[in-house]
């Protein structure tokens, strides 16, 4: 399915329009991901969620925009172009660094005096208050290149390839540039429900860093745990989606069986 239908401007993306639909669920991908990351998902949802993705800049059919290397510039262009898009409940989904883009984007929305979000769904990401920082985007292209293979994002196969390796590192030394000099935001606990998402053998967040998000909001807390590494979603998507799904209050395809694409 492809990931191509802009609609506020030219970072969101939907594949399927829902106009039916009671909530949206916004997703935001990792460092080096795209929008094509969630491209099964919308078919493994029912029709009373409308899938939303951020398409980050300088990827798939945003490669010529000009990239973003802070939080807070991100941040400001994704609330920009979520405002006309609150017209209904929403849920924020991010993963990795996806998910600090989502806590983010939950600060920024408190603070315009916008709809606050009716779930936060953050996965495979150390609290705010824990950020580790790092220096992974100092490395040369073969330090990079060790580094997602080592979080099993990426095969060393591709990256074997020249060609991939061009059109691939560039996007992720930016965003690991843009995570690793992060500085969360100082703010007051969200009201919404926050769900984490961690995989059991993920070696970048441990069971502690992940109960260290409980002090990131007032409402109701869990932390979900899967077989797999920090990729564990590429395993476990039709689980993941059933929990979203039932956190959200609405049946998942998936739950029922639904054929895997």
């Amino acid at each position: 399915m492809r990931m191509n239908t802009t609609i506020a401007g030219s970072l969101l993306r939907r594949a399927v329009r829902r106009p039916e639909a009671r909530q949206r669920l916004f997703c935001f991908p990792h460092a080096g991901g795209a929008a094509s990351t969630f491209r099964t998902w919308p078919d493994r949802l029912p029709g009373a969620v409308e899938l939303v993705t951020a398409q980050y800049a300088g990827r798939e059919d945003r490669m010529d925009v000009p990239m973003r290397d802070t939080m807070s510039g991100l941040v400001a262009d994704i609330v920009e172009e979520m405002a006309p898009l609150a017209d209904v409940p929403f849920a924020l989904f991010g993963h990795s660094m996806g998910a600090a883009v989502a806590y983010e984007v939950a600060l920024a929305l408190r603070l315009r005096g916008m709809r606050q979000p009716t779930q936060l769904f953050v996965s495979a990401r150390e609290a705010p208050d824990l950020a580790r920082g790092g220096t992974v985007h100092l490395r040369d292209d073969d330090g990079l290149c060790a580094e997602l293979i080592r979080l099993g994002g990426t095969t060393e196969e591709v990256l074997a390839h020249r060609e991939m390796r061009e059109l691939i590192l560039p996007m992720v030394r930016n965003d690991y540039r843009l995570i690793e000099t992060y500085e969360p935001t100082a703010a007051d606990a969200l009201e919404c429900p926050i769900t984490v998402l961690r995989g059991d053998a993920d070696p970048e967040v441990t069971s502690e860093e992940a109960l260290a998000w409980r002090a990131r909001t007032r409402g109701r807390f869990e932390v979900v745990v899967f077989p797999g590494d920090h990729f564990y979603l590429v395993g476990q998507r039709d689980t993941v989606l059933a929990l979203l799904a039932h956190r959200l209050g609405v049946e998942s395809l998936a739950r029922k069986g639904h054929q895997q694409p």
